[in-house]
Parts: C-alpha cells; structure tokens; sequence
C-alpha cells in the first residue's frame, strides 16, 4: 500500500512559537490553509476539538468548501452529541464534502477538559461510552432498516437515518494507549492513531492493537504524528530545532505555563515522557525536547533532518506496518508548503521503489 500524508487544520495562526493572532475564527486563514494542504499533495486534515475553540463540523465544511481533492479528519467526542444525531450529522457533512470525510473518535484524557462540557464521567467510563456511542453510530450510518440498540449509556428504539455517507463506509479513526482504549480501538477503529514514539514503543503499540482488532476478528490499519523538521543539512536541521525550543520555552513563560504540572489522566502523554526521559535524540532522528517542555500532552515529537534523513525515518515506521502519518510543523501553514515540496514527494518515491523491488 501507498503512505498516506495527512496534515491538520485550524482556525487560525497559532502555534508553540507563534502567539495565536487575527480573529478566533478566521475564515480566509481557513480557506489558505487547507488549500495549501491540497497544494502540498496531503491526502487528508485533521480538524480537532477543544472545549473552548470554534466548532468542527463548520470549519471542516468550510475548509471542504475552498479544496476540491483534500480530504478531511473531524475529530469528535462522544458524550455531548446522541450517537443518532452524530451520525446524521457525519453522513450529511460526507455529503456536503462528496465523500471526503472520515471522523477521529477522542473520549477524552483529562477530567477537567470534559467537565467544561458539563461531562462527569470518568476516564474509564468514557471508554465504556465510546464503546457504546460507535455501536450506535456504526448502525445509523449503515443500517437500511430501523434498529433497536439497549446499551449501558444509550437505548434507542427504531433509529434510523434516512442520510447515509456517499462513501460505501465512514472511515472511523481512533487514538488512546490505555487498554480500555485498545479494547474499543480492536471493536471499532478502522485506522488507530499514536503519537511519535520511538520505533520500539511504536512496534510495541502496533502489535497489541493488531491482535486486539484480531481476537475481534477484524483488521487495522495505523497512523502517527510528528513533528517533522527539515532543512538543507543536518546541522541546520538541529540548528532550527534548538530554536524552536528556546522560542517555544520563552513563549511558555510568558502565558505563566508550569513546567511541573502533571498532565492530565493520559497513557499516551505517559509514554511520550518516557520517551523524552529516556533522551532527546532517540532513533537517530526522533526530537523529543519540545515534549518534554509541554510534559508530552499532545503530538510533540520531531523528525529532525533533511529531506530525506526525514523521510528514510519515516520509511522505518512504515515498515512497522504504519502506512500513514499525520506531520504538521511549528510554522503551520508555511511547513505544509515546505513538506509539499520534497518531504510528501521523496517518501512517496521511495515506497513505490520499495514495492516494484519487492515485486520483481
């Protein structure tokens, strides 16, 4: 199989080492961003949630409005929306988006985040939910006929969605290193999505959620996320992640970040600290450091290298049997042009060598 490129999507110019500026919502820094992703040669974006930022499903739809190939990711969690509704809502936004959508199931990993929404549960029946909320959601995007679902967190009688995906299925994404998360990835997930763990821990990961997904009797494809930093040398490479760093590490400081405030209830933040504790360069080319700053609580690890120090990287992930990876970069909308330009182009070149070699 191919690599996948996704990339992800805001609403407007914000990162670790930019102070987030313009309106909240910016409708033109949506529409450029995601053509420059479409420009770039990504396959699919990422539109997250957060309790406090604008509303997903309108920026993919307007995102989806000003691209004609790129695809989408919505990031969605269960809890707040009926699991009827939200499949409604998915199979119109395919619709709207001529079968371009695919949604990333998050349950959530800290309480205080999920109170915000007026959502009490705890982490491990969140999971519980989730497993509950796909159930559902999975026969209203698909059933033709009325169903009857008698769950722990949602009964519905005779549901059924008259609006189905134009896709043949809704491709369900879902991320989580807990067990509680790999049990409900191995039921429903189509792809599973980690963070940018060393190859071991990477390996390890791939492995359990394969035979989880397995003893279902199901199959899995992987994703994972990086941070990639390129440059015409190594050295300059590393020269620009020592900056990002100290760029990043000033910009913590000033909005009053505490460096020893322990993250939320997360596995996955868990393992990307291991990580950074073990060092910060593992694998050669992983970057650890600015994880380490933010105590791993989201995708914050790098590939640091040229082009193709980067993309031979990732070629070792791909071999792990991760055949897509999400990569976006500390200068959002300028780094998916620069990735478009060599970084998509030579990882792509070098899989389909891989795969006329191995077939002669």
């Amino acid at each position: 199989m191919s690599i996948q490129f996704l990339g992800m999507i805001g609403h407007r110019l914000a990162s670790e080492i930019i102070p987030a500026s313009g309106p909240l919502f910016n409708k033109q820094y949506i529409a450029d961003f995601a053509r420059a992703h479409e420009q770039a040669g990504f396959d699919r974006v990422l539109v997250g949630y957060w309790s406090d930022q604008p509303d997903g499903f309108l920026v993919t739809a307007h995102a989806a409005a000003n691209t004609s190939t790129l695809k989408f990711l919505l990031a969605h969690r269960p809890g707040f929306v009926s699991p009827t509704l939200a499949a409604r809502k998915l199979a119109t936004l395919d619709q709207l988006t001529d079968g371009r959508l695919a949604v990333h199931i998050i349950s959530g990993g800290s309480d205080v985040e999920q109170r915000r929404d007026g959502d009490f549960l705890n982490k491990t029946q969140r999971y519980e939910r989730t497993d509950d909320f796909l159930s559902v959601l999975r026969q209203s995007l698909t059933s033709d006929t009325p169903y009857d679902h008698q769950g722990e967190h949602y009964q519905v009688e005779q549901a059924f969605s008259a609006v189905k995906p134009q896709q043949s299925a809704l491709p369900i994404y879902f991320g989580g290193s807990s067990p509680e998360a790999i049990k409900v990835a191995g039921r429903h997930a189509d792809v599973f999505a980690l963070w940018g763990e060393p190859l071991a821990g990477a390996a390890e990961t791939v492995r359990t959620v394969r035979a989880e997904a397995a003893r279902q009797g199901r199959k899995i494809g992987f994703n994972i996320s990086f941070r990639p930093i390129i440059a015409a040398t190594e050295k300059e490479a590393w020269e620009k992640a020592e900056h990002i760093r100290e760029v990043a590490r000033k910009k913590l400081i000033e909005s009053g970040h505490d460096f020893g405030l322990p993250k939320p209830q997360s596995v996955g933040a868990a393992r990307l600290m291991a990580a950074a504790n073990e060092g910060e360069r593992l694998d050669k080319s992983l970057w650890t450091g600015i994880a380490k700053l933010v105590g791993g609580g989201y995708n914050s690890t790098s590939l640091v290298g040229t082009p193709d120090q980067v993309s031979d990287a990732l070629l070792k992930y791909y071999d792990l049997g991760i055949e897509s990876v999400l990569i976006r970069g500390f200068d959002p909308l300028n780094n998916a042009l620069d990735y478009g330009r060599e970084l998509i182009p030579l990882t792509r070149e070098k899989v389909a060598a891989r795969k006329v070699a191995r077939s002669a």
